[in-house]
């Protein structure tokens, strides 16, 4: 896959969505952050529809079905002409949607609109300023069995981590809550344990702070140490990467080469 065009690189705040059926949204906590093939997206909805719990070993049933509104997604960005596409292999909402297409239209370096291509939404999308600078990306993979996938992402002065669950999901495009709905109580903390937190590390001089997360209790977190020498990958320990994340693989965490895609969704513009 081709890098995707310097210009979306960086965090975008989504500043609005509209919908043909009617739906508006100018209040939900949504990031993305690209990188130059890697991205990350967290979607919380805002005001909360139940109040937040410290742990998602401490959520209430009710708790958990909040949860089930979030979203988020992370994995390889592919941009032909002005059509992109994000090819999500960690998401916090069961696959087999549809493909997650847009056509985009640049209003300026930091305004970025996207419809869909049937025109069934609009979204528009605004950079923020201090996500410039810095810009990588590193796959993971757990190191035992059975095989996780995870990325940090860094974009100036904001990262994303995201991992898979422990336990998959069905595939077959039922909604999250749907899911919860038929699994017994001790099933479901673990159809909700995907990780998608976002925050910022002030230039490696302060610990990765977490402001957003898909996890209970992370907000306020640090996801790594403080390190001033954080331009590369290469210069965060290995240690401190292996067991990055709220559930961490009991092996830990290992940097892999980007993933591939096996069978390509093809763009229809």
């Amino acid at each position: 896959m081709k890098p995707v065009p310097d210009a979306y690189l960086g965090v975008w705040r989504r500043r609005l969505l509209t919908t043909t059926a009617g739906h508006r949204d100018e209040t939900s906590e949504v990031y993305w952050l690209q990188a130059r093939y890697l991205h990350g997206d967290v979607r919380i909805p805002h005001p909360p529809t139940r109040p937040p719990s410290a742990s998602l070993a401490t959520c209430t049933h009710e708790q958990q079905q909040a949860l089930c509104e979030q979203a988020g997604f992370a994995g390889l960005t592919e941009v032909r002409d002005d059509v992109c596409q994000w090819h999500r292999l960690i998401d916090y909402q069961p696959a087999g949607g549809t493909p997650d297409i847009g056509r985009m239209r640049f209003e300026g370096p930091d305004c970025l609109l996207e419809d869909a291509l049937d025109g069934s939404f609009h979204e528009v999308w605004q950079r923020l300023p201090e996500s410039q600078g810095s810009n990588w990306g590193v796959w993971l993979r757990s190191a035992d069995e059975p095989q996780r996938q995870g990325c940090l992402l860094v974009a100036g002065d904001y990262f994303l981590f995201a991992a898979d669950r422990p336990s998959a999901l069905a595939a077959d495009g039922t909604h999250l809550r749907d899911q919860l709905a038929l699994a017994m109580p001790d099933e479901r903390p673990g159809l909700l344990a995907c990780e998608i937190s976002f925050g910022r590390q002030r230039n490696g001089a302060t610990p990765w702070t977490i402001t957003h997360s898909t996890l209970p209790g992370r907000v306020g977190d640090s996801l790594l140490p403080s390190y001033w020498n954080f331009s590369q990958p290469a210069h965060i320990p290995a240690e401190e990467l292996a067991r990055a994340g709220s559930f961490a693989p009991a092996l830990g965490w290992v940097s892999v080469a980007n993933p591939t895609l096996t069978a390509p969704q093809e763009v229809v513009a």
